[in-house]
């Protein structure tokens, strides 16, 4: 068995890879684009060819997927084989003849990063703060960027007592049988869903009452599967922004994007540049 497989059996991570699993059955071309859209609002381009990117802790291989149809020469890997043959399935369904490697492998592994090479593009969106030693793991994907190359990055947001709080209802979820499990989801959609219904009154009232646009899943990610991922989701760590940006910024990297969750409960992202050696930060983003 996998270290990854030992350490659900003993509720010490999440079953990642079967959330992943059940969610690459509903990946579809509107998915896609979904997901292509957001890498280009972030990355500052929709094109990216003759461009390496690399898709650390892949997950379904939804971006890797993304990447690919934006021109980029994709390699992926993620710590959970049943999401590796999640990503695999995705990779036959849609992109058979596509040169696309897809490995099992963790970025806490020296030996299995120092293989891989630098790439222009390093894509870690809600992985490393899974891995049980986030600051380990984002010192070796900044290790994965070439020089003149983008770091993207999602880590989850501090929020003080209420992260702390999150922390023990997802270890008391991979410690608990299936009932436990499903109650505590569905408290916390309850939970979670009064608060987004006061936050979209309160949105609506800022507008003058209009209502919102289209209900499409951001990211072209499913509510239901990101909802288990969330309760679920274990080891689990957070980050200030402040301290993302000091961390990075002291590898020779400067911010070139930031998309923050307000202070509240989620992601905050980041598309960071290596700064070319012997040269100066680039004011674009991606240029061709």
């Amino acid at each position: 068995m996998s270290d990854s497989g030992t350490e659900i059996e003993t509720g010490r991570r999440f079953a990642f890879g079967d959330n992943w699993w059940a969610f690459a059955r509903h990946v579809d071309d509107a998915r896609i684009g979904r997901a292509r859209e957001s890498l280009a609002a972030a990355l500052g381009s929709d094109d990216l060819s003759g461009r390496t990117f690399l898709d650390v802790g892949c997950g379904s291989g939804l971006f890797s997927l993304a990447a690919l149809r934006m021109g980029a020469r994709v390699r992926s890997f993620d710590f959970d084989g049943t999401a590796v043959a999640a990503a695999d399935g995705l990779r036959r369904r849609f992109a058979p003849e596509a040169a696309w490697p897809i490995e099992q492998g963790s970025v806490l592994d020296k030996e299995f990063t120092a293989g891989l090479g630098r790439f222009d593009v390093v894509y870690a969106w809600g992985v490393l703060h899974h891995t049980g030693a986030l600051w380990d793991a984002l010192d070796a994907t900044c290790d994965l960027v070439r020089p003149g190359g983008l770091l993207y990055v999602s880590v989850y947001n501090d929020q003080g007592r209420a992260s702390r709080l999150w922390w023990r209802v997802k270890r008391r979820y991979n410690r608990s049988g299936p009932l436990t499990r499903w109650t505590l989801v569905l408290g916390s959609a309850a939970y979670l869903g009064r608060r987004r219904v006061l936050n979209g009154l309160a949105r609506r009232v800022r507008r003058g009452g209009r209502a919102g646009g289209p209900g499409a899943r951001a990211r072209g990610m499913s509510a239901r599967h990101d909802l288990v991922d969330w309760v679920g989701g274990f080891p689990f760590e957070v980050a200030t922004p402040g301290e993302v940006f000091s961390f990075v910024r002291r590898r020779g990297f400067e911010l070139r994007f930031l998309n923050t969750c307000g202070g509240g409960l989620g992601c905050n992202e980041y598309v960071f540049e290596r700064v070319a050696a012997g040269g100066t930060p680039r004011d674009r983003r991606l240029t061709a």
